[in-house]
């Protein structure tokens, strides 16, 4: 079998499981979908959103893109937020970078790779933001572990100030957004205590996310 059929032959496997353990399950997900979070990660394949979290189909709304960016000029993942936001009314955003992340150290290393540069043009923006900072605190791994975080914590900057966002929170709608990070090493999620409710605690949780990190 080859490696195509070997996936196909999965999901069938996969399917029955599932129905075997609740005959409705495919039913009541085919009716509708009321996921509470809306998860921002990195297309890296060794993070999978709903495995790590150990959720089911139709409990997370997924956006997934290199490095885990949020960029204004970004139709695709401002479509997401929005749908997330406005219709399926999720209480919370996760932004989720991880370590070992081939885009932070690209970007980090100024490593040509083609058209993807233009893209992780944003994560070197966070790193000359945060330059002096992050050459104080050791060695080249230690630096990008560093970037890493503060790549998450620059992200949900952004997912906050879309307008997205703001007009929920105008309008009085419960919603939360999250820090974390990923060890691929451990399997492990770290909160960065970068958790947003409203307009007014975005710069106050700015500053203390960034003095736990230095």
């Amino acid at each position: 079998m080859d490696d195509i059929s070997q996936l196909l032959a999965n999901n069938q496997a996969w399917a029955l499981e599932m129905t075997a353990e609740d005959p409705t399950f495919f039913q009541r997900l085919a009716n509708q979908q009321s996921p509470q979070y809306l998860w921002i990660g990195c297309a890296d394949s060794r993070v999978p959103a709903t495995q790590l979290v150990n959720v089911l189909p139709g409990e997370m709304f997924v956006h997934r893109n290199v490095a885990n960016i949020v960029v204004h000029s970004d139709l695709n993942c401002l479509a997401v937020i929005q749908f997330a936001v406005e219709v399926l009314q999720v209480k919370h955003i996760i932004v989720c970078g991880h370590y070992s992340c081939g885009g932070i150290e690209a970007a980090y290393a100024n490593r040509t790779l083609g058209l993807i540069d233009n893209w992780l043009r944003h994560v070197q923006d966070v790193r000359n933001k945060h330059a002096v900072a992050l050459s104080g605190c050791g060695d080249v791994p230690q630096q990008l572990q560093r970037l890493v975080e503060l790549n998450v914590i620059e992200q949900v900057i952004n997912v906050c100030q879309t307008t997205i966002v703001q007009t929920a929170w105008q309008h009085g709608q419960n919603l939360t957004v999250h820090g974390w990070v990923y060890g691929v090493g451990d399997g492990q999620l770290r909160d960065l205590h970068m958790t947003v409710a409203s307009a007014d605690q975005l710069a106050p949780r700015y500053q203390e996310a960034l003095a736990e990190l230095f």
